[in-house]
C-alpha cells in the first residue's frame, strides 16, 4: 500500500503541467483539421467534458500516461477546457 501512495506521489510531483501538452495536442488536431470542432465541443459542452474526463481517470487503471492524465485535469476545470479552446481557435498562442 505504501509503494502505490509513493508512485502516486511521484507521479504528481513528477508530471508537466497539462498546458505543455496542448501545443502537441494542437498539432494534432489541425493536421486531421478537428481543431475547431474539438473547440466548439470545449466551449460549448461541459457536461461531456466533465464526463470525459471522468472516463479517462477511470482509464488510468488500464494505461498509464501523463498525457492522459493532463487531458483528463484539462476537461475537467471548465476554465482550463475553455482555455484550450481558446488556444486552439487563436493559433496556438498561449494565454
Amino acid at each position: 500500500m505504501q509503494a502505490a501512495i509513493e508512485i502516486m506521489l511521484y507521479s504528481q510531483i513528477h508530471m508537466k503541467s497539462p498546458r505543455e501538452f496542448w501545443p502537441r495536442w494542437a498539432e494534432s488536431l489541425r493536421r486531421y483539421q478537428l481543431h475547431e470542432l474539438a473547440a466548439s465541443f470545449l466551449e460549448a459542452g461541459s457536461p461531456l467534458a466533465l464526463l470525459g474526463a471522468q472516463a479517462l481517470y477511470f482509464g488510468r487503471g488500464f494505461v498509464q500516461s501523463d498525457q492522459l492524465t493532463a487531458l483528463a485535469e484539462t476537461l475537467e476545470e471548465d476554465g482550463e477546457a475553455r482555455a484550450f479552446a481558446s488556444f486552439l481557435t487563436q493559433g496556438g498562442t498561449d494565454q
